[in-house]
């Protein structure tokens, strides 16, 4: 009898860990070339690492940048929309994607130091792939629970788009 029982041990053992794996990649997010630009841009962007930031803009990006944010700063555009209250930035990760052709929208999620810092600021960023993966737009940088921050790809009612 103690082969059936072994026997019964090794499949509960395979079986758990198959569960495992399961759950293990249901619950991680994506990583691609495109989500890791995007991620890189944010957080450079909310830290105020200007030339990293910039650097992971499109060509038509960085003249709307020169053209339209204070100093043509990266950070000081996107830090700009988020009220003083929220507090520093703290950081982004991942929400989700929707493929468009070669392209993706990115949605990201981040946190902030008081007022948002647990509800989410929501960031949308148009990701194209030419040479590499580019910041071609964003729009957001608005708490979650405003209805704007909803289909911010094609929701013309959300604020700070750009270009």
């Amino acid at each position: 009898m103690p082969s059936k029982r072994l026997l019964w041990i090794a499949l509960a053992l395979v079986a758990g860990v198959i569960l495992l794996i399961i759950v293990s990649s249901a619950i991680t997010p994506p990583s691609t070339p495109a989500f890791d630009a995007a991620l890189r841009f944010a957080n450079a962007a909310g830290t105020g690492d200007d030339a990293t930031a910039f650097a992971l803009l499109s060509p038509q990006m960085q003249d709307y940048v020169r053209a339209n944010c204070p100093e043509g700063s990266v950070s000081a555009c996107v830090g700009g929309y988020t009220p003083p209250e929220w507090g520093n930035f703290q950081s982004a990760v991942f929400r989700r994607a929707v493929p468009d052709e070669q392209n993706w929208d990115v949605q990201l999620i981040a946190t902030y130091q008081f007022a948002e810092g647990f509800s989410g600021v929501c960031i949308y960023l148009r990701m194209e792939n030419t040479a590499q993966w580019q910041v071609a737009g964003w729009a957001g940088y608005i708490s979650c629970g405003d209805p704007a921050s909803r289909d911010m790809a094609t929701n013309p009612d959300t604020p700070n788009r750009a270009p």
